[in-house]
């Protein structure tokens, strides 16, 4: 019996289907996101799909293909994983380029064949970039063209290949133009497929739109296995590498290089990017021990309080949540006496650095106090602990390792919650405190 078509409309931002066309997508709300599919519809008989228990499968764990640079393996977890697909977004001219072509080179050393797809540049200008990072070596090869059916035609002979970018290649057989919602959805389909069917790691670039997320249907980042970013300040020589999203890993890792004129190199001693040794001490400035994924990188977190001639005091804060600065504030007032009612308040991470998790919090205390009181903090010394709304210091998780990098570096003192049972590095003198008032008599000492 012949098979029929049906028409339905599909969101190109969430992937909901529907059989009539509205303008707004009643899935996720957007305008205008809702294109026509053609879906062919059986002779009607239904096929049960055969069903196994789970732990008939022999599943063995697999075997990662290491892409020649050690911290993008760190961020992916060890290597490229085949089959897996990896979606690496970023800001126009940030490297993602440089990055995928630094590691297709590395990889092509090791004895691989890599085919590096380009989209939007000519043959000339990536061999010209290939030529200045001296990624011209082994058996790498290139593809520039628009068109996915013949630039993957012999993709499947290669056992690693990069696309660059989703947005600028064209899906035959689909309607629209490159980076279309459909075409981004088809492309990408494309491409996962073949990674799958023949278990090749397969790298595909992504634009950033203005708002900082990847742009394209929001499906895009379901369909792939990992999703990377990388990301850093125009005026910085430094980039940071993220992943977002992980099926084989751990999405807590971080990645960091520094764009020299040969290329991205890897940074070899991340804590000295944010935290500059310093003779004396100023007030106003506490050190803490941050942790991305297992790495460990000493933070500087500085804070100025000022008095203020207007009715609402300014809080600001930089590379800290300022919703957690006005929390900390409200404790020192109400458990250890200090008011900023009349300061405008100025908080800093020194360096650029983002420190999201809460064992920055005594750190975040001491330097306010400190502000407050003009009073400077010993030199050489660390805070680590959460502050609870009750005055309470909690402890934070890997201490150990934090503290050991701290000791590495030259700290000897270190200030931490009493109920912290990590084991503590020897010749570091470790003061454990209940409560934040007997951390701010470290000030008097």
């Amino acid at each position: 019996m012949a098979k029929k078509t049906e028409s339905r409309f599909l969101c190109g931002e969430c992937g909901h289907r529907t059989v009539t066309w509205t303008g707004r997508c009643p899935g996720c709300g957007a305008w205008g996101t809702l294109a026509e599919i053609l879906e062919e519809k059986g002779p009607g008989e239904s096929r049960r799909a055969r069903v196994k228990p789970l732990n008939v499968f022999d599943v063995e764990a697999p075997r990662r293909v290491a892409s020649g640079i050690d911290e993008l393996d760190r961020v992916l977890g060890g290597g490229w994983v085949p089959g897996g697909v990896s979606l690496l977004g970023g800001e126009p001219g940030i490297g993602k380029s440089t990055l995928l072509l630094q590691a297709c080179a590395a990889m092509a050393s090791q004895g691989r064949k890599v085919l590096y797809l380009s989209g939007e540049e000519s043959a000339s200008q990536v061999a010209l970039r290939a030529r200045r990072l001296g990624a011209t070596g082994g058996d790498l090869h290139l593809v520039c063209q628009d068109d996915l059916e013949s630039a993957l035609a012999s993709a499947s002979d290669y056992a690693f290949v990069v696309a660059d970018s989703v947005q600028a290649l064209k899906a035959p057989g689909e309607p629209g133009w490159p980076g279309t919602p459909s075409q981004v959805r088809a492309v990408a389909q494309t491409c996962i497929s073949l990674a799958k069917a023949q278990a090749i790691p397969f790298v595909l670039v992504g634009h950033i739109t203005k708002e900082g997320q990847l742009a394209g249907p929001k499906l895009l980042e379901h369909m792939v296995d990992v999703v990377l970013l990388f990301s850093g300040e125009r005026s910085s020589p430094y980039r940071l590498l993220r992943a977002l999203k992980n099926r084989y890993g751990a999405t807590d890792e971080l990645g960091i290089f520094e764009m020299i004129e040969r290329g991205l190199a890897p940074v070899e001693d991340a804590s000295l990017l944010y935290w500059n040794a310093a003779e004396g001490s100023v007030p106003g400035v506490a050190m803490t021990v941050a942790l991305e994924g297992s790495r460990p990188l000493v933070a500087e977190v500085q804070a100025l309080a000022c008095a203020t001639p207007f009715p609402y005091p300014k809080r600001t804060a930089r590379g800290v949540d300022v919703a957690r600065v006005q929390l900390l504030l409200a404790v020192l007032e109400r458990r250890c006496g200090l008011s900023y009612r009349t300061s405008d308040v100025y908080v800093n991470i020194a360096g650029g650095l983002q420190v999201r998790e809460t064992s920055a919090d005594l750190a975040l205390c001491m330097a306010l106090a400190s502000a407050a009181t003009d009073r400077s903090l010993p030199p050489e010394c660390c805070f680590l602990g959460e502050v609870g709304l009750a005055g309470e210091i909690r402890p934070c998780r890997r201490t150990g390792l934090r503290l050991r990098e701290a000791a590495r570096l030259g700290f000897r003192r270190a200030v931490v919650s009493r109920r912290d049972r990590d084991e503590m590095p020897s010749g570091m003198d470790v003061v454990a405190v209940s409560e934040l008032k007997e951390a701010l008599e470290v000030m008097e000492r």
